[in-house]
């Protein structure tokens, strides 16, 4: 491995950070950004809702890019588009324009991950790519823990503005250290470089989602990811503060909980992966499982819950990013190399989806319950707003389910090998066929 390796990681997890930082800002801030734009519940999910949904519909169109022109490039563009639209979101009062500014904030955050995934592919050897891809992506998810009790306490002590210019000022910063540190490759590494027709990208897609096992990777990140990001997101904070009656600094300390438990966790989970990969969607549906179970918890007890049982729900939230890390591994699993990128980007378009309609059922259902457009939500309407959950939760795990039986059986009929090596732990590469 290149010594230079880690420190090329390294500058591109600090990229990755600041992405979910900004993508998390949000969290913290959604009481204040109601007012500040003068917004009912339904038009401040309207924020998180077009974020998401540019991040979602790029994903596929940015894994053609990237092999076009490189993870350096596409990570300096995300960079610049993330400062602009925090940049402005800084100084903007006007709803339209802040949302506009988080129409281009989903439009560079897209760029990052699988930028940040595609470096790891390239400078590490091929037996620590998935140890180094689930620390990018459990570490990664620190930028949330800054964007929940720092990002409160600057917001309380120096106001919207200051805050908001302050971190994109770090992507400049960022920018500096990414045209210095990091390159596409090792030194010598030859890549080529894709100039695909739009046919080309069109039918590795095709082949990608026709793969069930790819199918399946989209059902397990939508299933297990989106009720951590819908509450760092947007909802958890007010959440918490509103039917639980914490302080602000609880709230932030407890959102911090739910990322440092899926940093903790992740391990865990990526080494039942690796011991027991015939038996990943079992995982992610007992993950699963114990996410509703936790939130029922909370959402059936009588008045505020205790700090403990809402420590317990974070801790037990926090699972469910590493959970949903699993899928990109089926994606690889099931897919040759000429297509993983396409494969990776239909896989990460779940959880988007999921945590997009969920943010966005839950702010309509507030608006429903709460009359006037009032940001003051009852207890009781807050409870039963999250409650909604249990729609995607519902549809993710029977399509896991579905899939799963498909994805075996097919397996078992094409390679009969593959299907045995599989079932004794071990994957064995996909190939195009000759």
């Amino acid at each position: 491995m290149p010594p230079r390796a880690w420190g090329v990681w390294a500058a591109v997890l600090s990229i990755y950070l600041l992405a979910v930082f900004h993508r998390s800002s949000l969290g913290v801030a959604g009481i204040l950004a109601a007012e500040r734009y003068g917004v009912s519940a339904g038009q401040l999910s309207t924020f998180v809702m077009v974020q998401l949904l540019v991040y979602a519909a790029m994903q596929v169109p940015v894994g053609a890019l990237l092999d076009r022109f490189g993870s350096r490039r596409l990570l300096l563009t995300g960079l610049a588009l993330m400062t602009l639209a925090q940049s402005g979101f800084a100084f903007a009062t006007s709803y339209p324009l802040g949302l506009v500014l988080r129409v281009i904030l989903g439009a560079g955050d897209a760029m990052v991950f699988v930028s940040a995934l595609r470096v790891v592919a390239l400078w590490f050897p091929a037996r620590r790519v998935p140890v180094v891809t689930q620390l990018t992506g459990m570490l990664g998810q620190l930028g949330a823990v800054a964007s929940a009790i720092p990002l409160s306490k600057a917001l309380g002590a120096y106001g919207w503005t200051p805050t908001y210019l302050a971190s994109a000022m770090a992507g400049v910063v960022l920018a500096v250290v990414l045209l210095v540190v990091v390159r596409d490759a090792p030194p010598g590494t030859v890549v080529a470089r894709k100039a695909a027709s739009a046919r080309d990208v069109v039918a590795g897609v095709r082949l990608a989602w026709q793969e069930p096992g790819t199918r399946l990777g989209l059902w397990m990140h939508f299933t297990a990811q989106f009720s951590a990001t819908v509450m760092a997101l947007l909802w958890g904070f007010p959440f918490l503060v509103t039917v639980h009656e914490v302080s602000d600094t609880t709230a932030g300390a407890l959102l911090t909980a739910m990322t440092l438990s899926g940093v903790a966790l992740g391990p865990v989970v990526a080494g039942q992966v690796t011991r027991r990969p015939f038996h990943r969607s079992t995982l992610v549906l007992s993950l699963v499982a114990l996410i509703v179970g936790a939130w029922a918890l909370v959402l059936l007890w009588p008045g505020p819950a205790p700090l403990p049982v809402l420590m317990l729900l974070m801790v037990v939230l926090g699972v469910g990013g590493p959970g949903s890390l699993v899928g990109f591994d089926l994606a690889r699993t099931f897919n040759p190399a000429a297509r993983l990128g396409s494969a990776i980007g239909i896989v990460n378009v779940g959880g988007f989806v999921a945590s997009l309609l969920t943010v966005v059922s839950i702010g309509l259902a507030l608006d429903l319950l709460t009359p006037g457009g009032s940001t003051d939500y009852a207890a009781g309407d807050f409870r039963w707003a999250m409650a909604v959950q249990l729609v995607p939760w519902t549809l993710g795990c029977l399509q896991i389910w579905r899939l799963r039986r498909h994805t075996r059986r097919r397996l078992h009929q094409t390679d009969p090998e593959s299907y045995a090596a599989l079932r004794r732990g071990v994957v064995r590469p996909v190939t195009e066929p000759d």
